[in-house]
């Protein structure tokens, strides 16, 4: 029988999920988060190897029950590259990192005001990433030449080529220009196509709302019912691309919207 009060079942859903979400989540960074952050440091950071070192299992681990506790019930398609890779995906929300590094450690480029962020800035901070001061050519400037320095000395780097979030109801042009390092560094490019929701319905569900803040986005996702997510590791770009990096820019992204748009 269908309730008389949808809008309140729904609200009364959405506290139940508070309920038991919350104190997750209080566990997860109180006494997770230390924990993970120590294990990251040397030595025992370095122990498995350099192929799967245990920085890297810790912070897909830590991630990849962070989407859990916000109800993003995880499938991966594809392979991540090892070694030195650019990997470009679209970009949706804050959540967007945590998805691809509860499937890859990676360094990502992001905005300097991620850094600031609670819980997800505090894991940035320390999953190298690379932080650019937007409008600020000189910012620009020291992140490309930091993301070659890091493909040539065989670590991957992520970046959102789109620049910034779009409210999930489109994917929107790749700067090309991002694109140079692995051009200059002769490294494949790998693109992400990131979809929330059965056939992408819940993108701008995750994205943020107009004048919607980070703690007000994270809130309100942290009360929203579980759904599917997924991360599609898409087929590899060659970064000597003859055609340069616009041709390589244009190829990643209409891989990605392939998917978008796909069953």
């Amino acid at each position: 029988m269908k309730s008389p009060h949808p809008a309140r079942q729904g609200g009364v859903r959405r506290v139940f999920r508070y309920l038991y979400r919350v104190p997750l989540l209080l566990v997860h960074i109180v006494l997770f988060l230390p924990l993970i952050l120590l294990l990251m440091l040397p030595p025992f950071g370095h122990m498995g190897g350099p192929d799967n070192p245990l920085e890297h299992r810790v912070v897909r681990w830590w991630s990849s029950c962070l989407m859990w506790i916000f109800g993003f019930r995880l499938h991966r398609y594809g392979q991540p590259l090892q070694g030195p890779v650019l990997f470009v995906a679209n970009h949706v929300g804050w959540v967007d990192i945590s998805m691809v590094h509860s499937q890859q450690m990676v360094g990502f480029v992001a905005k300097r005001e991620i850094a600031d962020w609670p819980v997800v800035g505090w894991v940035a901070s320390r999953g190298h990433t690379i932080y650019h001061q937007r409008g600020n050519t000189e910012s620009l400037g020291g992140v490309m030449d930091e993301m070659v320095k890091r493909l040539q000395e065989q670590r991957p780097v992520a970046v959102f080529p789109e620049g910034r979030t779009r409210g999930g109801h489109e994917v929107g042009p790749f700067h090309a220009r991002i694109f140079q390092a692995a051009v200059v560094a002769n490294v494949p490019v790998q693109p992400i196509a990131l979809r929330y929701g059965e056939r992408g319905n819940a993108q701008t569900l995750v994205a943020f709302a107009p004048g919607e803040s980070f703690f007000g986005n994270f809130l309100r996702l942290l009360g929203e019912a579980p759904r599917r997510a997924e991360v599609h590791f898409l087929e590899p770009i060659s970064g000597s691309d003859l055609e340069g990096r616009r041709r390589i820019a244009e190829t990643a992204r209409a891989r990605i919207v392939a998917v978008m748009e796909g069953p």
